[in-house]
């Protein structure tokens, strides 16, 4: 498979923009994070954007196997929107969490970004395998956030 470096840097660049967009208008909200009374197993603030830049680039590079893939034309396609679908909610999960202060709201705009992942994976999946398995760590990584995310909810 010959790279196409203009679509991978776009592909690379699109979630990269997305999370760094939710950051610049949350102020980052690693500030608001240290004031939570946390559940166990909180990692130290610092984690996230380390994390999250890695995942967003994971999920940019498993967009542009799809999108470069051989596969059907529709498929390849339906397998973007479900993509972009939680590429979305994605972005307005901090927006509900550090911006509005809405713990249990947020909570359930991520049980809804874990489903489209679920989603987006098992679509992924079906065009190029590598695709799926390159989202794996971003819905643990989501299941983890979720359990933070009730976890502040009770203690707030």
């Amino acid at each position: 498979m010959k790279l196409d470096w203009k679509k991978l840097l776009i592909c690379l660049a699109i979630p990269l923009a997305v999370g760094g967009l939710a950051a610049l208008l949350t102020g980052g909200g690693m500030g608001a994070y240290g004031e939570f009374n946390q559940p166990p197993l909180s990692p130290p603030g610092w984690l996230f954007p380390i994390v999250w830049t890695i995942l967003y680039l994971l999920m940019g590079y498993a967009s542009y196997r799809v999108l470069t893939s051989s596969a059907a034309p529709e498929k390849i396609r339906n397998a973007l929107i479900l993509y972009g679908a939680q590429l979305a909610v994605n972005f307005l999960w901090p927006l509900v969490f550090f911006g509005l202060g809405w713990y249990w709201v947020s909570f359930f705009v991520l049980l809804v970004l874990w489903i489209l992942i679920f989603l987006t994976i098992r679509a992924f999946s079906e065009i190029d395998e590598k695709a799926g398995d390159l989202l794996l760590p971003y819905i643990l990584w989501v299941t983890f956030a979720g359990y933070l995310n009730l976890g502040v909810a009770i203690l707030n």
